[in-house]
């Protein structure tokens, strides 16, 4: 049969084909116009939704290929950035406004609250009670991270400590259970699941959590030049993160076999039923409080007074909400 029998003439049947070829080599072109990521994490309990997003496959599926720069804390993920050594990143507001006084870093969603996985614990045998137990103590602190300086320039000041009252010892969270094993340090400001490994081993009771003090939101982050020349990545890659946090809400299990794995993997030692306690203080909720600029503003001011930095950020500029957005609409 040719194609004029079927009732389409030959120039009509090629216009066809073209228009269908021309679809089709830009739904390939769009797809290919998505940029690689180079992804930061800490691998503690807050990196720990991002560490599942990249084993998820989620990302593939959206034709989204990255690189994974595993460290830490948050704070080194942010200096990684300010030296464009990666792209994307997750830490606190703190560390967020100094990563963007020092390196012009864009936030482009809110992921997380963590307040409650960050505690101070005092050595069970100490019989440490209370902030006011810690005057004269030697407590292990993550020195420059945000949850360092929460505690050093608001917990410890509200109940009458100041820099001098206690002695900071400089350590990486990781590290901290086995100081208070050893009794090198007689208190630590750590976050999870060290806590939870630390409580469930006996060997550290708690104090203070800090959605007392900070429901703790941690940022997913971006150097300007990635937000500025790739924008349709971003928006793909929060569309990711919206398709992922359905799993932390509806399929803790299946969150929760991977988390575990990661940390079994490097050698910790800890319950299932420990680590699910851990994990269940991470609230997974990409997009952007309506509270945030207050509480955002309220960091600065800290962070001022302590000449940290020198100028509040203008928070229109430094929070691109038009990305998650976009992305919910992608559907």
């Amino acid at each position: 049969m040719t194609t004029s029998d079927a009732g389409l003439t030959r120039r009509q049947y090629l216009a066809a084909t073209g228009a269908f070829l021309t679809m089709a080599l830009s739904r390939t072109a769009g797809a290919a116009a998505l940029e690689p990521i180079r992804q930061g994490y800490q691998t503690n309990m807050w990196g720990m939704p991002t560490y599942y997003l990249l084993k998820s496959g989620a990302l593939e599926k959206r034709g989204v290929k990255f690189e994974e720069f595993a460290v830490p804390s948050g704070n080194l993920t942010m200096q990684q950035m300010v030296a464009r050594q990666v792209d994307l990143g997750t830490y606190a507001g703190p560390s967020f406004i100094l990563g963007n006084a020092r390196g012009g870093i864009i936030a482009i969603a809110v992921i997380e609250k963590v307040g409650k996985t960050i505690r101070v614990m005092g050595r069970k045998d100490l019989g440490l009670t209370k902030i006011e137990d810690l005057r004269g103590k030697k407590v292990a602190n993550q020195t420059g991270s945000s949850t360092g300086n929460i505690f050093v320039d608001q917990l410890a000041p509200k109940h009458g400590l100041k820099k001098g009252d206690y002695q900071e010892v400089r350590m990486n969270v990781n590290d901290m259970v086995s100081a208070m094993a050893a009794k090198t340090v007689d208190a630590m400001v750590c976050v999870e699941p060290y806590n939870a490994i630390a409580e469930a081993d006996g060997i550290a009771t708690t104090i203070v959590d800090f959605s007392t003090v900070d429901e703790l939101p941690v940022f997913m982050a971006a150097t300007p030049e990635f937000v500025e020349k790739h924008p349709e990545t971003l928006v793909t890659y929060l569309r990711v993160w919206l398709d992922v946090a359905e799993d932390f809400k509806e399929r803790p299990d299946k969150v929760a076999d991977v988390v575990y794995t990661f940390y079994t993997s490097k050698g910790y030692k800890m319950s299932r039923d420990t680590f699910m306690k851990a994990i269940a203080t991470v609230e997974v909720n990409p997009g952007f409080p309506n509270d945030l600029e207050p509480y955002m503003q309220r960091h600065a001011e800290i962070l001022i007074q302590e000449k940290k930095i020198t100028a509040i950020p203008d928070w229109n500029k430094v929070m691109r909400r038009d990305l998650i957005e976009k992305a919910r609409a992608m559907g």
